[in-house]
Order: structure tokens, then C-alpha cells, then sequence
């Protein structure tokens, strides 16, 4: 299921233009979002906070 949930994700970054910080480790996935050119938290951080939070809804 992780392995799903992370193409998912990767393919709205992609789309997105983003590159988020992520690990993979058996069933879980930790993300960290953050945009280094603004040394924060950008729109595009939000939009995919967004997406992977409706994503693992629908899984759970």
C-alpha cells in the first residue's frame, strides 16, 4: 500500500514541479515538505500537503 500512496504523490509533485524529502521504510512513509529557494514553506508545499492528505484518506 505505501508503495501505491508514494506513486500517487510522486506523480502530483511531478506535476507540481515540487521534489519533497521522503522515506519509505516497510508500511510507513514520512514527508517532509519545504521549499529550500524560500527557506520555508511555500504555495506549492500547501497544494501537496493538500493532496497527500486527501490520498491517505482514502486509503485509511
Amino acid at each position: 500500500m505505501a508503495f501505491g500512496f508514494m506513486t500517487r504523490v510522486a506523480l502530483q509533485a511531478e506535476k507540481l514541479d515540487h521534489h519533497p524529502e521522503w522515506f519509505n521504510v516497510y508500511d510507513k512513509v514520512h514527508i517532509t515538505l519545504s521549499t529550500h529557494d524560500c527557506g520555508g514553506l511555500s504555495e506549492r508545499d500547501i497544494n501537496l500537503a493538500s493532496f497527500i492528505e486527501q490520498i491517505a484518506a482514502s486509503l485509511s
